[in-house]
């Protein structure tokens, strides 16, 4: 099995975590940088010598196509200390020419100045997470920016951009949005409408548009359990997702994968080698790398990291050489997760190729083709030969129904006792 490519690299740190997120993040207050004095300044340094100390310990392999420094958020860093980053994996494993090297901003959190250093330092594409263009949206979901910021961020990019400084870049909004007040409803159509128009607007050549999760033990979370977060229906986030594909298609980007639309040439390649099935390198607090049939996820605290880090020095642990639980050369994802990665994309999944290489017959096709029989007539699924892909709109926008059915459905199957089963991931990042 080929030795991955791409490489993620979590930054815990952020000045407040969102309302929403349920990441492995550690807030440091609003007036936090990395700046020598600063408050959160030692917690990011000491952080940032356990992660090189662990890119120092893994095992040297093919040169990475693909950097993604991700968090949290990472634009807390100072270029000069994304640029140590990049230096120490180019010094392990080697960057290949012309890789794709990502850095997350947040609007609030650099200037044009800063940018400037960061693409000196070697990134040349920008994830930024603006959410909204509603201010009290943003207020509602536990942002820091507002809108200003957003809009003055979108121009800094898009003119490093024209001046062929910066590759590409991207710019994040959430759909289904909750109610922004217990006596109010949650936006309705015609302001996604206005979202989508600004977004356009700004010249983003990547928007990725993510439907609102709520997750346990966020604040959000807490207010569902207590019946005080009024989440937009079914009907409405189906109508918003359908008017996201219509509006953007109109607009000349590709819908390659649920949430992720693009303008040709933009389409994020270090995304897809999440959602091709391929292996990963991942460093840092709370990140899952997949490598040679093992998942290995990472503490989630930073006392447990530090001792974790300190294991893999002493060789306690690997970074995952088939020596565990998975088996050496084995499919890096079992069926199931290939199946939801794979379907989130706009191609699709060899569907007969996959059950086989699962050890599952062919009786196994027509069953599963039999229990998506109404999706197909409804023509949310659609077989085209060998491949089976969702639907668009329609498809992608329900696809968590079909999903469901395919999860329960390998629930039941489970891999066939004589067959080499996939690695079970070593747990979520």
């Amino acid at each position: 099995m080929p030795e991955p490519r791409g490489a993620y690299l979590h930054i815990p740190f952020c000045h407040r975590r969102c309302f929403y997120c349920d990441f492995a993040v550690v807030p440091l207050g609003d007036q936090a940088s990395a700046e020598a004095g600063a408050p959160g300044s030692a917690s990011i340094a000491a952080y940032l010598a356990l992660l090189l100390r662990e890119i120092a310990a893994s095992p040297g392999a093919a040169p990475l196509s693909t950097v993604y420094l991700g968090g949290g958020t990472p634009s807390l860093l100072s270029p000069a200390q994304v640029g140590a980053l990049l230096e120490s994996l180019a010094a392990r494993f080697g960057l290949a020419a012309g890789a794709e090297i990502t850095l997350e901003l947040d609007p609030a959190s650099f200037d044009e100045q800063r940018l400037s250093g960061y693409l000196a330092a070697g990134v040349n594409r920008v994830s930024l997470g603006g959410q909204s263009f509603d201010n009290a949206v943003l207020q509602g979901l536990g942002r820091r920016h507002h809108v200003l910021d957003l809009q003055q961020a979108c121009r800094w990019l898009k003119a490093a951009q024209q001046l062929g400084r910066l590759g590409s870049w991207s710019l994040d909004l959430i759909e289904a949005v909750p109610a922004l007040g217990s006596d109010r409803a949650a936006p309705d159509l015609e302001h996604w409408r206005s979202q989508l128009k600004q977004a356009i607007a700004t010249g983003a050549p990547h928007l990725s548009i993510y439907g609102l999760t709520v997750e346990p033990g966020t604040v959000f979370g807490k207010r569902a359990e207590r019946g005080e977060l009024l989440l937009p229906d079914a009907d409405l986030a189906a109508d918003q997702h359908e008017l996201s594909s219509q509006l953007l298609a109109e607009a000349g980007y590709g819908h390659y994968e649920i949430s992720n639309y693009a303008l040709p040439g933009h389409a994020s390649r270090h995304n897809r080698v999440y959602w091709s099935g391929a292996d990963w390198w991942a460093f840092g607090l709370g990140a899952t790398s997949a490598r040679r049939g093992q998942r290995l996820a990472r503490p989630r605290t930073r006392q447990a990291y530090a001792a974790w880090v300190e294991a893999l020095e002493q060789g306690l642990h690997s970074h995952g050489d088939g020596d565990g639980d998975g088996e050496p050369g084995a499919a890096s994802l079992p069926l199931d997760e290939l199946l939801l990665v794979g379907l989130r994309r706009r191609e699709g999944v060899p569907m007969a190729q996959l059950l086989r290489e699962a050890g599952l017959g062919p009786e196994k096709l027509e069953e599963l083709s039999s229990l998506l029989a109404c999706e197909q007539a409804q023509g949310l699924l659609l077989i085209e030969g060998p491949r089976w892909r969702l639907s668009d709109p329609a498809g992608l926008a329900l696809s968590n129904a079909v999903l469901a059915k395919l999860l329960q459905w390998w629930e039941r199957v489970g891999p066939p006792p004589t067959a080499a089963a996939p690695a079970r991931p070593a747990g979520a990042g």
